[in-house]
């Protein structure tokens, strides 16, 4: 059983046809990496699969449940959890209480901004700060932290939902090389029970990441395979970076 199956999966915006009828499949602990050119589909098919937008036609199918007709906070109790492309961090709060609203918030508990008497929910955020390689930072102000370091909290605050599928979207936008590769080790670190779908647009993070890619072309998969038969497919070369940027896919 796959942990996510999409079956002709479509949406369009009047004559645009974005999502033309999309077969996905991600297997259990897989990190698998959506990619293609800019207006592929790629991030109406991230919000067709998290429920911030409705389908036309097809199914999302998660961990064996059919979730085409739940909402966003449904999916997330089943366990679909997401970051986004741009920052939604609270910027008066530090991290640990950022991350302690998150644990409280899938607790459906009583919310507060760092909850003194509730040590189980200061440890867990400990927990999580320590997981995303942020340990002893917790005391910092989010505004303080690097930009890195934000994206870091971001995968903090999604884990407290204790995915089993976790969807990130341009994980690495704006990062340095360094925090790159910090980024890359904190995700191929995370417990194999959780599987990871992600768009990037970093070539160099995605071969060095993904055990999966599917390549998405004018609103249709072009193809999904090993990390190995994107890098050989003329095809993907040419719809995707074109002749003049082939050697990205070197390796």
């Amino acid at each position: 059983m796959n942990a996510l199956e999409c079956t002709g999966l479509a949406r369009s915006f009047g004559a645009l046809k974005a999502v033309g009828g999309v077969d996905l499949a991600v297997a259990p602990g897989a990190r698998h990496a959506l990619i293609g050119p800019n207006g592929a589909g790629k991030s109406t098919l991230f919000k067709l699969v998290t429920g911030t937008m409705r389908a036309d036609a097809g199914t999302v199918v998660l961990g064996g449940r059919d979730v085409t007709r739940l909402s966003e906070v449904r999916r997330c109790r089943l366990g679909m959890s997401q970051t986004l492309q741009h920052s939604s961090l609270f910027s008066s709060m530090t991290a640990a209480e950022t991350v302690a609203l998150a644990v409280q918030r899938h607790r459906s508990g009583p919310i507060v901004p760092w909850p003194r008497r509730q040590g189980d929910v200061r440890e867990r955020a400990e927990d999580l700060l320590a997981q995303v390689g942020l340990a002893g930072r917790g005391s910092v102000a989010v505004p303080s932290l690097a930009h890195g370091e934000r994206k870091q909290l971001e995968v903090a605050l999604a884990l407290a939902c204790r995915p089993s599928l976790l969807l990130l979207d341009e994980p690495a936008a704006g990062m340095s090389p360094a925090e790159s590769n910090r980024l890359v080790e904190l995700l191929a670190g995370l417990p194999p029970e959780i599987t990871v779908l992600f768009v990037e647009h970093d070539l160099d993070l995605v071969f060095r990441l993904a055990d999966a890619v599917t390549v998405l072309h004018l609103g249709q998969v072009l193809l999904s395979g090993t990390p190995e038969e994107v890098r050989a497919s003329e095809d993907v070369r040419t719809a995707y970076l074109g002749t003049s940027r082939e050697e990205l896919f070197l390796p």
